[in-house]
């Protein structure tokens, strides 16, 4: 089977709305990916043994920008969390209204496509990279 192909199929069973749901029914990180790799063990296999060096190293700037990405969604919570804190007591006085406030659902539904989006682009260049170098060989 073709890295493109084995990329497709392990996309399409790391569905972003079904994880999101698993998170909030209160299963951990862990357990769904564990219970990923046990679902997924004969094409991650079959992957691993298709990856070239020049594949692990972009493999690893992508977890990098996961990270940078992880990093970054924190800080905002944080910020959110520190401004919220510090404005509570002019929230009271004032007595915004919370249609005023940008719901919950926006953001979530915001980050999980811009989410969607980098994973299927981090998929769809290491298997254009993969294919570009069987190309040339």
């Amino acid at each position: 089977m073709s890295i493109s192909k084995i990329l497709n199929s392990l996309e399409k069973s790391w569905e972003r709305d079904d994880i999101l749901l698993n998170i909030k029914k209160g299963l951990g990180t862990n357990e769904i990916v564990n219970e990923f790799l046990k679902k997924n063990e004969r094409q991650i296999k079959e992957l691993n043994s298709l990856l070239r060096p020049e594949d692990i190293e972009l493999l690893n700037q992508v977890e990098k920008l996961s990270t940078c990405e992880s990093k970054l969604i924190n800080e905002i919570k944080n910020l959110n969390y520190l401004e919220n804190n510090e404005n509570h007591h002019i929230m009271n006085k004032k007595k915004i209204l919370p249609s005023n406030r940008v719901s919950f659902n926006k953001i979530s539904s915001f980050m999980i496509n811009w989410s969607n989006k980098f994973v299927v682009v981090a998929l769809l260049t290491i298997s254009a990279i993969a294919l570009s170098k069987q190309a040339w060989a």
